[in-house]
């Protein structure tokens, strides 16, 4: 059980960590400026698909893009990866 705070912690981390990048691109969008590139982007929300997930709903941001449907698949992932690790007691 003690190891499992770390990984959490790193876990929630990541999905800020992609919630800040959603964040940034759609602030550099309306400032006009050099953007994310959409790979970095899909990158991060295959690591953090909560926060990417999220930050798109609330910012509005990459929500028309079809590529970006692949993000609530990245959770959809996530949750059954965590789902058999849970029930295979790992």
């Amino acid at each position: 059980m003690e190891g499992i705070v770390p990984v959490l912690g790193l876990y929630l981390l990541l999905n800020l960590v992609a919630a800040a990048a959603f964040w940034n691109d759609k602030r550099k969008a309306r400032a006009n400026r050099w953007r994310t590139s959409e790979n970095l982007l899909l990158t991060v929300a295959f690591l953090g698909p909560f926060g990417a997930w999220w930050a798109m709903q609330h910012y509005r941001h990459k929500t028309q893009k079809p590529k970006f449907r692949l993000v609530p698949v990245f959770a959809f992932v996530h949750l059954a990866a965590l789902l058999y690790l849970v029930l295979s007691g790992a």
